[in-house]
């Protein structure tokens, strides 16, 4: 089945069938998709909007659980409104979103499209006056440190650099990463001879462009192949 809807951004009328759901629920989650029962709360949102918004771009779905099973929501306007709540209001520069109802088994799915944007790096409001950068690394919004969110900002978009040859440092990082199970900073600032916030700045633009990923629930930081 087939359902439309209006673009939130130019009013263009849009459509998405649920075998194209299916398609994008069959993968699980990832760097470019994030499964949402539903819509709990703006600021909630706004972070996977805002990590979706400085990588790649995605798709939210709202109204699949955890496991990818379609669950459907009980509101789809009330979940719209809060997605565009999120959006304009909640993540700054303001996101333009593309919302999809798709009908699946009687219950109704959004498609959220979130395009990677030329106008990093974007926060999200995740409390009183308390805007923070998220960029996306597997499955997960992770938090932005001021080093990275420079290089969002004077970065191309990910799409426009992922091809293009890399540097003998940058390469050392992946020709690493093939012979051991991580590479962490320091290893990084010690093996190509440079200051550790040129070496940080380096492993953030290869994470932040697919060759790397990077992991955070050790002690220390460490990244792996991406």
């Amino acid at each position: 089945m087939i359902s439309h809807t209006i673009n939130e951004n130019c009013g263009q009328v849009m459509s998405i069938s649920a075998k194209h759901l299916r398609e994008l629920i069959a993968p699980g989650e990832g760097e470019a998709i994030e499964f949402k029962t539903r819509t709990t709360h703006p600021s909630r949102i706004s972070r996977t909007l805002a990590s979706l918004a400085n990588t790649r771009g995605g798709h939210v779905l709202v109204g699949i659980d955890d496991k990818g099973r379609v669950v459907g929501v009980r509101d789809a306007d009330e979940e719209r409104y809060l997605l565009l709540q999120a959006a304009q209001h909640y993540v700054e520069p303001p996101l333009s979103l593309r919302i999809d109802e798709v009908e699946d088994d009687n219950r109704t799915v959004l498609v959220v499209a979130v395009p990677e944007s030329t106008r990093k790096p974007h926060k999200a409001l995740v409390g009183e006056d308390d805007w923070r950068g998220y960029i996306r690394v597997g499955a997960a919004s992770v938090q932005t440190s001021a080093l990275t969110e420079k290089v969002l900002k004077h970065e191309p978009p990910a799409s426009q650099f992922e091809r293009i040859p890399l540097t003998r440092h940058e390469q050392a990082a992946l020709d690493y990463v093939r012979e051991h199970p991580r590479l962490t900073l320091g290893q990084y600032e010690k093996l190509i001879n440079v200051s550790k916030r040129r070496a940080h700045r380096m492993l953030i633009k290869l994470v932040l462009h697919g060759y790397l990923r990077y992991h955070d629930k050790e002690k220390e930081p460490y990244y792996t192949r991406g």
